[in-house]
């Protein structure tokens, strides 16, 4: 992730594609999906 993605401590606008939203509601999305991944890797196991 590029620094540059975020244009305020609130906001965040993708670089490559031009994405935009809150920041935190990103952040939020990426943690949730970084726990689903783990989720789904342990039930695998």
């Amino acid at each position: 992730m590029s620094g540059e993605n975020r244009t305020t401590q609130a906001g965040f606008v993708c670089v490559t594609c031009g994405y935009a939203a809150n920041a935190h509601v990103v952040g939020a999305s990426n943690i949730k999906r970084a726990g689903l991944v783990l989720r789904d890797v342990a039930r695998a196991a």
